[in-house]
C-alpha cells in the first residue's frame, strides 16, 4: 500500500478488532470507499492477530509505529505482459 490513512489509537483496553473497525468506519465516511488493508506494528497485541476484521485484511509491518494503523485499499497486482517487460 502506497497511500492510506494513518490512524492513532492507544486505547489498550479495547481489542485490535474494535480499533480496526473504528478506523475502517472513519475511512469509509471520509473517503467514500471501504478499506481492504490495515498495516500495524507487530507488537500491537500479544495474542494471535486475526487475518481479517470484516473485509479488512490485517498485516504487520515493522515500520508502522506502535498504536498506529495504516489503513487503505490494497493495491491490485500489476498484470504481467509486454508493458512490464524489461
Amino acid at each position: 500500500m502506497k497511500i492510506g490513512m494513518l490512524w492513532f489509537d492507544s486505547n489498550a483496553a479495547v481489542g485490535v478488532e474494535q480499533r480496526v473497525e473504528q478506523a475502517a468506519r472513519y475511512y469509509r465516511e471520509k473517503y467514500g470507499q471501504a478499506p481492504t488493508l490495515c498495516l500495524m506494528n507487530p507488537q500491537i497485541e500479544e495474542g494471535a492477530l486475526p487475518a481479517r476484521v470484516g473485509q479488512v485484511e490485517l498485516q504487520t509491518l515493522e515500520t508502522v509505529l506502535p498504536n498506529h494503523f495504516w489503513i487503505g485499499v490494497k493495491p491490485e497486482p500489476e498484470p504481467a505482459g509486454p508493458a512490464n517487460a524489461l
